[in-house]
This record gives C-alpha cells, sequence and structure tokens, in this order.
C-alpha cells in the first residue's frame, strides 16, 4: 500500500513528463534517450524543495550520496551525460540535469571547494559536514557517535541544463 507521499509523487508524475516534453521540444538531440529517472534531494521536505530551487537558481551544482547508499539500493554509480529530472518533495518537476562528473572521497577528505560547489546553506565545509554527517546517520539509522569519518562519498557534479538560468 502506497504512502501518502507516495500517492502525491505519483500524482505529480504528469510534471515531471510535461518538463521532458517542453524539454526536448528545446532541445531534440537528447529525444532519443527517452524520459529519465526523477528523483528529489534529501530525506524530508524543507531539504528536498531548498535543494530543488538551489538547483533551479544554479547554486546547487553537486551531491554527495554515501557509497554505501548505492550499494544497500543495488544502485549503479551515474555516468557522464545522464541526465536526470529533479523534483520537490511532492515529486513536481524542477530542473534537467546533466552529470559532469563522479568521484569518490571519504568524507573526511571533503573539501571547502566541493561544500562550496553543491551549494546548500552558507556553502562552507563546516555546514556541509554537520547537515551531511546527520543525513548519513539518519540514512543508515545509526547514532552520530558510531559515525564513521572515512566513509565513502559519492561526489556527483552536474550541471542544470534546463531550465537555464
Amino acid at each position: 500500500m502506497k504512502t501518502e507521499h507516495e500517492n502525491r509523487i505519483s500524482k505529480n508524475y504528469v510534471s515531471v513528463k510535461k518538463m521532458w516534453a517542453d524539454f526536448i521540444e528545446n532541445q531534440p538531440q537528447f529525444q532519443q534517450k527517452g524520459i529519465p529517472e526523477s528523483f528529489y534531494f534529501c530525506d524530508n521536505l524543507k531539504d528536498a524543495n531548498e535543494c530543488a530551487d538551489l538547483v533551479v537558481e544554479g547554486t546547487k551544482r553537486a551531491t554527495a550520496p554515501s557509497l554505501k547508499w548505492f550499494k544497500s539500493n543495488n544502485i549503479e554509480f551515474s555516468k557522464p551525460g545522464d541526465l536526470f529530472i529533479v523534483t520537490n518533495w511532492d515529486g513536481v518537476a524542477k530542473a534537467v540535469i546533466q552529470i559532469e562528473k563522479i568521484e569518490c572521497t571519504p568524507y573526511n577528505k571533503i573539501t571547502p571547494k566541493f561544500a562550496q560547489i553543491e551549494g546548500e546553506g552558507d556553502q562552507s565545509l563546516t555546514y556541509w559536514k554537520k547537515v551531511h554527517k546527520a543525513y548519513y546517520c539518519r540514512e543508515q539509522n545509526i547514532p552520530e557517535t558510531e559515525f564513521d569519518e572515512n566513509m565513502m562519498i559519492v561526489c556527483e557534479y552536474f550541471i542544470c541544463i534546463y531550465p537555464k538560468k
């Protein structure tokens, strides 16, 4: 049985299809790729909606899932050139992004430059570490005292290709 949140996402999938149709009308070279996967960032309404807005503004140009997340969900890494549709928490399409590069980096080796490119909060490394540590602990259902600072992070760099700023 679907949750209320899953029902809203399903209901709003029409916006994903519409955004894709509008995008390929302006970018017909992508038509043969078919509609890409859509997703929202984070694990809550406030952060997901804020991140979607930051992508559209051009501020957020990267994301940082954990390697454990990829493995536990049996998901392959994205590749440069892959397209995705970013939605808000309710599944309303906000942007088409294209992956530029992928790098695996330990949490404790994330740089201030990456934190700035990811574009969240005040864009500092201190902010990045605080909110991401809390997120990874929720994701793995562990207390912060058990967090492994050597945990591998998959740094995905992307560009927003629609709508254009």
